[in-house]
């Protein structure tokens, strides 16, 4: 970086964003994905740099940024060729609750503000151990996360810890660890093995259709399906591995296992 703390930031993805705006620190963001939602205002204040897999990187340049935030190997090449161009890159990897906290973290250090960030992420923890408290005794809803539909891609680590937060199981938790979506692949029969008693579909950039999953074949032997508990949670709230996920992704998330335990 040029300077500390750098004073124009680019934001490849949403989760950083966010967290800059809660911190009170967006005046240093320059830019942001396309895919900034959260808080409402950014998609008036903030010019758009690309989407997720891809970014404009003249754009980029012409923002003169002093640090782009960016994540995961999805953005390696971008990096990459933001690095060749001599831009400081921080690339974050988050893949679990505790990597969403160290974001948090990380970010708020990268900006000077350690203290207000470890206060935010503090927060988040207390709530989750809050909430998994107050699960009530008896048996968990046993839940599917779907990523994507084609092929099958089971819940990320994070999603599958906030469904045990909200007091499900997800029935494919021992997928859950692997970084990449490709090991997270299952066959429609494993899910009709698993019998999921909640369908949860959050697939990243479209629309989920309910009815279309229902008439899989062999899929109405399934009981989320005879009970009618197929659900979307939109990939903004549970797909972004940041607030949104810790807040209103795991409000909705436990909203219909509690529905699914009555």
């Amino acid at each position: 970086m040029r300077r500390f703390p750098p004073d124009r930031i680019v934001c490849l993805t949403e989760e950083t964003v966010e967290t800059l705006y809660l911190l009170g620190e967006e005046d240093r963001i320059a830019g942001v994905t396309g895919y900034a939602v959260r808080p409402p205002r950014v998609r008036r204040e903030k010019p758009r740099v690309g989407a997720f897999t891809s970014a404009d990187i003249p754009k980029i340049l012409a923002l003169e940024p002093d640090l782009v935030l960016a994540f995961s190997d999805l953005q390696a090449e971008i990096a990459a060729e933001l690095a060749r161009a001599g831009v400081a890159v921080h690339l974050f990897n988050q893949r679990d609750v505790a990597g969403i906290l160290a974001m948090i973290r990380t970010v708020g250090a990268l900006v000077d503000r350690r203290a207000a960030a470890e206060e935010l992420a503090a927060g988040y923890e207390a709530r989750l151990a809050r909430l998994a408290a107050g699960v009530p005794d008896g048996p968990r809803p046993r839940v599917y996360i779907e990523e994507w539909d084609e092929p099958l891609i089971s819940g990320i680590g994070w999603v599958s810890e906030l469904v045990g937060v909200a007091g499900g199981e997800d029935v494919f938790a021992p997928l859950a660890a692997a970084p990449a979506a490709r090991d997270r692949i299952v066959a429609p029969e494993q899910v009709i093995a698993a019998a999921p008693e909640v369908i949860v579909a959050s697939w990243c950039g479209k629309k989920v259709r309910p009815e279309r999953i229902a008439a899989r074949p062999g899929w109405d032997a399934i009981p989320a399906v005879r009970a009618d508990r197929i659900h979307e949670i939109k990939s903004p709230l549970i797909l972004q591995p940041g607030p949104a996920a810790l807040t209103d992704g795991l409000d909705a998330l436990t909203v219909l296992l509690d529905a699914a335990r009555r």
